[in-house]
């Protein structure tokens, strides 16, 4: 179990840096999605060949595989929009929504009851979130954005976590990123007709970010993704995930001198979300045993 905690930090780290690759690349929001599940799909196709995963799944079972790659991919069009309209900080902190989205889905998709805990625990984190970032009002396209964004991210983990009980973590990244590079694929020309570009090709600059950010924090990060969600909840997964905030935040003020200073009620904010972490790690752990 520790050692699903510390990859689960791995991959929270790795995912702080997801939002500095939206910064620094300067395509639109459509073709950096796109670009980052092709190189994906390449990168995961190359991997298993080398540790030799079986692909022999029927069409039914990989096609369901695809259909959840979707629904990641679209999560990250609306997140990369939130931070080109807006900012990094706006971004990630709209993400830790994704917790308080996952408590209503999965009840309501499992036919389940709702958790009071994981409602409580949610209310604190948004409680965090509103201290950590005074939201403005220009920004409210972003922020809507970012809303949208964490809704799909939350529906991703719930349909994940079924998936990794019964494929391999490679096998399932590489259908899913395979079925978001078809998917958008198809949709881009309309796409691209209302949001047009001068060019549909990433220069040598953004080629080598994408790389990275394909390799490392969508390649690396999702394969730990759901190596975790074979021991750990989705909603304590995206709950880990509220510390990603914290981390991209810091990258932001460091490296883009965005205008948001560290005060009081920064530290505080902070102290919730990670309240919330650690109590529902605590509660996990208690229930184990």
């Amino acid at each position: 179990m520790k050692k699903s905690y510390l990859l689960l930090h791995c991959a929270v780290l790795l995912a702080g840096f997801t939002g500095v690759f939206g910064k620094l690349i300067s395509l639109n929001e459509g073709l950096l999605t796109w670009y980052r599940v092709f190189f994906s799909t390449i990168i995961l196709f190359l991997a298993l060949k080398l540790f030799k995963v079986s692909t022999r799944i029927t069409l039914k079972e990989k096609l369901r595989i695809a259909a959840v790659g979707m629904i990641i991919t679209i999560h990250w069009i609306f997140f990369y929009g939130s931070i080109k309209y807006s900012n990094i900080s706006i971004g990630v902190v709209c993400y830790c929504l994704t917790s308080f989205f996952t408590a209503v889905f999965k009840p309501l998709i499992d036919r389940s009851k709702f958790k009071l805990s994981e409602l409580l625990l949610s209310a604190l984190t948004l409680l965090g979130i509103s201290l950590i970032f005074h939201f403005d009002a220009s920004y409210k396209l972003g922020i809507a954005l970012g809303v949208i964004s964490s809704s799909f991210a939350a529906l991703y983990t719930i349909f994940n976590e079924r998936l990794v009980q019964h494929y391999d973590s490679k096998l399932i990244n590489f259908y899913q990123m395979f079925g978001g590079t078809a998917g958008l694929g198809m949709l881009l020309p309309v796409y691209l007709h209302f949001f047009p570009v001068t060019s549909l090709l990433p220069g040598t600059q953004d080629t080598i970010y994408l790389l990275l950010l394909s390799l490392f924090c969508t390649v690396g990060l999702y394969v730990l993704f759901a190596e975790v969600l074979k021991k750990i909840p989705a909603f304590t997964v995206n709950l880990s995930f509220n510390l990603e905030p914290i981390y991209a935040i810091i990258m932001a003020f460091l490296f883009f001198n965005e205008s948001k200073e560290i005060n009081f009620s920064f530290y505080v904010g902070l102290f919730f979300v990670m309240a919330s972490v650690g109590l529902q790690s605590w509660m996990v752990a208690r229930g184990k045993r």
